[in-house]
C-alpha cells in the first residue's frame, strides 16, 4: 500500500508494522461529508445493505477492486457473495480512500483489495500479542457470534452485546480487565469501548464501513461491518491469519463462524 500516514502506536506497544499501515488522525472536526451525520444515519442504511445481502442476494458483478493483480485470501467472488464490499449510502473523509467507487444506487463499494490487505496487517499487529490480553467487542447483533468465535480461536477475551463503562478505567468493576489492544466490530456502536481504550492508551483496530470516522481507530479493517455474512468472512480471516503468524495450523473454516439468523 502507497500510503504516508503518521504512526500512532509506538513498536512497543507490540505493532511494529510498516509507518505506512498505522491509521493518522484526520484533520478537522469530523471528517464527515457537510450535512452528514453518520452517527445518526447509520441504522437506515444498515437495513439497506442487510437487506441486500440477506434477503436479495449481493451483486456478483460489482467492479470492486483497485488492483485487479491483487493476491487475495479467498476468491473475490467469495467477498462479494458475502457482501463485505457493500457501503452505505455515506462516506466520511476518513474512510475515501478505502473506496473504490459508488453504485447507481448511491451505495459506497468499498475495494476488496484494500480489505484483504489490512486483514492481513491485523493479524500481523495481533501476533505480536498475548492472547490473553487481546479484547474483541462487538454491540452489534451480527457482529457478536463472529467475535466470540475469534476469540475462542486465538485465545482472546471477548466483550459482547452493551459494553459496560469502567470495563477498562475502573479497578473496583468485578469486570474490570486491562487488555494491551483492542478489536472493535464498529466505532460507532462499540464507541464506549473505544473511548475506554484511549483513557487507558491501548491500540483500536476497528472494522469500518464506509460512514464511520476513524479518529479514534489505529488501524482500520475496511469492511461492511453490519452484514451477518460480511463480518463472519472478515472475522474468520482475521483468525486464521493470526494463527498462521504465530505458527499455528488455521483449523477453522467460515461455516465456524456463521451464526444463524
Amino acid at each position: 500500500m502507497s500510503e504516508n500516514d503518521p504512526e500512532q502506536v509506538d513498536e512497543a506497544d507490540g505493532l511494529d508494522a510498516a509507518e505506512e499501515e498505522i491509521d493518522a488522525e484526520p484533520e478537522g472536526e469530523s471528517g464527515a461529508n457537510p450535512g452528514t451525520d453518520p452517527e445518526e444515519d447509520v441504522g437506515a442504511q444498515a437495513d439497506e445493505a442487510e437487506t441486500e445481502t440477506e434477503d436479495e442476494g449481493p451483486q456478483l458483478d460489482e467492479d470492486v477492486l483497485g488492483d485487479e493483480e491483487a493476491d487475495l485470501l479467498i476468491p473475490v467472488e467469495d467477498y462479494l457473495g458475502a457482501g463485505v464490499h457493500i457501503g452505505t449510502q455515506q462516506k466520511t473523509q476518513d474512510m475515501e480512500r478505502f473506496i473504490h467507487r459508488v453504485r447507481t444506487d448511491g451505495l459506497y463499494v468499498l475495494d476488496v483489495s484494500r480489505t484483504d490487505g489490512r486483514i492481513r496487517t491485523a493479524a500481523d499487529f495481533l501476533a505480536n500479542y498475548d492472547p490473553e490480553q487481546i479484547l474483541v467487542t462487538s454491540s452489534r447483533q451480527y457482529g457478536r457470534f463472529p467475535a466470540e468465535k475469534f476469540a475462542d480461536a486465538v485465545g482472546a477475551r471477548a466483550r459482547t452485546g452493551r459494553f459496560i463503562p469502567g470495563t477498562l478505567t475502573n479497578p473496583k468493576y468485578d469486570g474490570y480487565i486491562e487488555p494491551d489492544v483492542l478489536v472493535v466490530t464498529d466505532p460507532i456502536g462499540d464507541s464506549q469501548a473505544v473511548k475506554e481504550a484511549i483513557t487507558v492508551g491501548i491500540p483500536v483496530i476497528a472494522m469500518c464501513d464506509s460512514n464511520n470516522n476513524t479518529s479514534n481507530v489505529d488501524l482500520v479493517v475496511p469492511t461492511n461491518n453490519k452484514g451477518r455474512k460480511a463480518l463472519s468472512v472478515v472475522y474468520w480471516l482475521l483468525a486464521n491469519e493470526t494463527l498462521d503468524r504465530r505458527g499455528a495450523e488455521p483449523a477453522y473454516s467460515l461455516d465456524d463462524f456463521e451464526s444463524g439468523i
